[in-house]
């Protein structure tokens, strides 16, 4: 039996309103799995793009970014 079958089968035992608690737990962990994922994704791009700051880049202008058809 999965961990997802074992989880239905104890919470159909369960009455509606602890359900709906349990419910709510879920959502709170998965929102804070998300928020956990965005913690990294962002500590991620920091880390990728640190000392960057100091770099020297080209100034473009319009033309250089209107492609030209022959």
């Amino acid at each position: 039996m999965t961990i997802s079958e074992r989880i239905q089968e104890k919470l159909r035992g369960l009455p509606e309103p602890t359900q709906r608690e349990v419910l709510d737990f879920v959502e709170y962990l998965a929102h804070k799995r998300r928020k956990e994922d965005d913690e990294w994704s962002r500590l991620s791009v920091t880390a990728a793009l640190r000392g960057l700051e100091e770099e020297t880049w080209p100034q473009y202008n319009e033309a250089d970014f209107k492609e030209k058809w022959q």
